[in-house]
């Protein structure tokens, strides 16, 4: 079987040289997904809920290329600088999943890390799916 990888073309993935989706057969791997504007800029620096909706946005027009849907997600990790603000992004993650389609409960993993690759950015999400 042959991979595909799909990308968004942002920044990181043209300077770092990496695609947001990786897919062989069924198994489709969502890279680190900060929350990026499409002019590049940081989308609601410092604002974790807003920043996690945002990249549940670029997760799904991701998966979109593929033929996919966040329904098609099984799991989601989920990196945030302040943990104080994990319920923030628990809550978005459930709006996302959940509130469009009741009952699609992916696991989700929280983990607190000290930064990411900004410092205007203060989560960063990947999933795994499958097609």
């Amino acid at each position: 079987m042959t991979p595909e990888f799909v990308s968004t073309g942002n920044q990181w993935e043209r300077r770092f040289g990496y695609a947001r989706i990786a897919r062989a057969g069924d198994l489709v791997l969502v890279g680190g997904t900060v929350a990026i504007d499409p002019d590049g800029s940081p989308h609601a620096p410092g604002d974790a809920g807003a920043q996690a909706t945002r990249c549940f946005e670029i997760i799904e027009r991701a998966l979109g290329q593929c033929g996919l849907s966040r329904t098609n997600v099984l799991r989601s990790r989920v990196f945030v600088t302040d943990m104080a603000q994990a319920e923030r992004v628990g809550e978005a993650h459930k709006r996302f999943f959940d509130g469009h389609t009741p009952g699609h409960t992916p696991a989700l993993t929280q983990v607190g890390v000290s930064a990411l690759i900004a410092p205007e950015f203060v989560v960063e999400i990947e999933c795994d799916a499958h097609a």
